[in-house]
């Protein structure tokens, strides 16, 4: 499947905050079970928002196509208690191993594929599913991602520079020390929304070779002139090498592409993201998807007659609730996005 890439010229609107609408019930219901990752526990995102968006009940089949830890998942088959179905999909084959440790008890009402969520189409019919009812794309990374050993996306620890989900092909290592000093200040400029990328590109270039994550946190924040404030200096430049290295914004356009075509009628996609890298493509694939109009704007009347394929769920984004971002920080950057398959549709 081919994927395109992110325009850009695109622009990016915050949408507004959204006010309670998850049952307390829902908010009290714990989770069956929590694993610890070198100490520390992940905690999914938004769970109850999750299920209650998602319109999770028995009988339905689901597709997390970010499976994690699975946590989410975990959630998606209690709520769906006796027969709902769950494919979770990660490209993590690590995670996946905790996930399947999770998902177990399950049985086979859960099934746990490698692979990438833009290639949905191809698992699910993989594993005999030929639609689902709902899909959910959370597009975080987990505890055990940012904090474990072996993946080199961190530089709260000093490990070999790696940053790939998927143990396999170019590393960031590879791309730091073999890409030339303009395509890296573009890199880090375009997938880490970091001004002075050309200043950092150019500290890299002349400290090459770079091998460990202490190594670029310490050549990138010489090359900024040191911490002024509480966010890391080589928080942006580690955010755009994670993007590149494993194509996020290419593997999120070419799974929205997807869905369409694997959610059934009355289905409903949720999307979290953390960035706005990553929101500005859901947002605009929302704004397109769920459009009636798509006449010239030179037309004073619609002539289309348009009857879009999803329409939207809730015209504002959902967020963490305060006592949620207390509880796990890490979900204070969350947008969730929301849109349902229409029962009819013509293009």
């Amino acid at each position: 499947m081919a994927m395109a890439r992110i325009g850009a010229g695109d622009r990016w609107v915050p949408g507004l905050r959204a006010g309670p609408g998850v049952s307390d019930a829902l908010r009290r219901r714990p989770l069956a079970s929590s694993h610890a990752t070198n100490g520390s526990v992940h905690q999914p995102v938004m769970p109850a928002e999750v299920v209650e968006y998602l319109a999770v009940s028995a009988g339905k089949v689901y597709l997390d196509g970010t499976l994690g830890e699975g946590g989410h998942a975990e959630r998606i088959l209690q709520e769906s208690t006796p027969d709902g179905v769950l494919l979770g999909i990660d490209r993590d084959p690590r995670t996946l191993e905790a996930a399947r440790r999770r998902l177990d008890s399950y049985g086979q009402r859960a099934t746990v594929a490698q692979g990438s969520y833009a290639d949905m189409i191809r698992i699910a019919r993989d594993n005999n599913i030929a639609g689902v009812d709902g899909v959910l794309l959370d597009l975080g990374f987990s505890s055990r991602q940012i904090e474990g050993a072996g993946y080199g996306l961190s530089f709260q620890t000093d490990e070999m520079l790696d940053m790939r989900y998927d143990p396999s092909g170019e590393t960031a290592a590879d791309m730091v020390n073999q890409t030339s000093e303009t395509v890296l200040a573009d890199l880090i400029f375009r997938f880490g929304e970091e001004r002075r990328s050309r200043a950092i590109a150019r500290h890299i270039v002349r400290n090459r070779p770079i091998r460990t994550t202490g190594e670029l946190a310490r050549v990138v924040s010489q090359a900024l002139g040191g911490r002024r404030g509480r966010t890391h200096p080589a928080t942006r430049t580690f955010q755009a090498l994670r993007i590149a290295v494993n194509q996020e914004l290419e593997h999120l356009d070419a799974g929205l592409a997807a869905v369409g075509d694997l959610l059934n009628p009355g289905g409903r996609l949720v999307v979290i993201s953390y960035h706005s890298l990553e929101d500005r493509i859901v947002k605009s694939w929302v704004e397109r998807q769920t459009a009636v109009c798509v006449c010239p704007p030179e037309l004073p009347v619609c002539a289309c007659e348009r009857r879009p394929k999803f329409q939207a769920v809730r015209r504002r984004v959902v967020r963490p609730t305060e006592s949620e971002r207390n509880r796990n920080p890490r979900s204070r950057s969350a947008v969730m996005r929301i849109v349902e398959r229409n029962l009819d549709h013509n293009p």
